[in-house]
């Protein structure tokens, strides 16, 4: 089943049916949901009394988050090790992203609070000092306050490389600002995790020519969503839960960055696609 959070309140989509689950637009109410960890039992069995609603709603998502954190982990794919092994190049040929892949704890980082990400339709915004900006599309866990995977999105970690291959120390410069996160377009609530074979598929649209295209699988993924999900929670709390983005495995040419005005559409089957114009 697909949850949606829309200008007029959640929406559930279920056995074929689109129904309003109230008007309540508070964060405390999704928060309230988000928090369960029987959200799908929850949801299911509030189905029946739910009333079917206009499939208009859906042309008006909200990003699908309300007081969570997004945190981000790193060098997940072999791809992106790839890719990043050439930025360490730039920094003196350290190994340290080498070493990261094939290490037992994960790369984890803080990527936005709630204000800096935006939904579907939304601008997402790159920094005027990078010269070197991309997206990276990544399937994103919501993560209740106990540590349990209750949902699926599509997530862009909206990235500048320039930064980041200038110095490690100015990540947090190279990942965190107003619009550097785009979430949706709905949370996908299943027991049961997405299947290995599932596609993750990039699109960029620049003046309505194609201008980038890529794709991969979570069979790609070296590491199990549930154990970034441990590392995660290893001394540290979610009052409200969380997101946690779980890698790229889909890198641009180096030649490629984003420019204002360009379309960056994120497809992941059985969850849908995510579309954001470079504002």
């Amino acid at each position: 089943m697909k949850l949606y959070r829309t200008k007029w309140g959640p929406v559930l989509e279920a056995d074929g049916r689109l129904c309003g689950l109230g008007t309540d637009l508070s964060n405390e109410w999704w928060d309230s949901l988000a928090g369960r960890d029987d959200l799908c039992e929850y949801l299911s069995q509030g189905l029946g009394k739910a009333r079917d609603t206009s499939p208009n709603v859906l042309g008006h998502l909200l990003a699908p988050i309300g007081s969570q954190e997004v945190w981000a982990a790193g060098v997940t794919y072999h791809r992106s090790r790839e890719a990043r092994i050439k930025d360490s190049q730039l920094l003196g040929g350290s190994d340290f992203y080498d070493r990261v892949y094939d290490a037992d704890r994960p790369e984890l980082f803080f990527k936005a609070t709630p204000h800096r990400v935006v939904g579907p339709k939304a601008k997402i915004a790159i920094r005027d000092d990078s010269t070197w900006s991309v997206p990276e599309p990544e399937l994103a866990l919501l993560i209740t306050p106990k540590g349990t995977i209750v949902g699926y999105t599509v997530g862009n970690d909206v990235s500048s490389r320039s930064i980041e291959g200038e110095n490690l120390l100015y990540l947090p410069q190279a990942k965190i600002w107003d619009g550097c996160c785009a979430l949706g377009p709905c949370v996908l609530v299943s027991k049961e995790p997405p299947h290995s074979s599932t596609e993750i598929r990039l699109e960029i649209i620049r003046n309505g020519e194609q201008a980038f295209i890529g794709a991969t699988t979570l069979a790609q993924m070296k590491r199990d969503p549930a154990s970034l999900v441990r590392y995660l929670f290893r001394n540290n709390s979610f009052p409200s839960g969380c997101y946690l983005l779980t890698g790229t495995g889909i890198v641009p040419p180096d030649a490629f960055t984003l420019v204002a005005g360009d379309e960056v559409r994120i497809t992941i089957s059985d969850i849908g696609t995510l579309v954001n114009t470079v504002g």
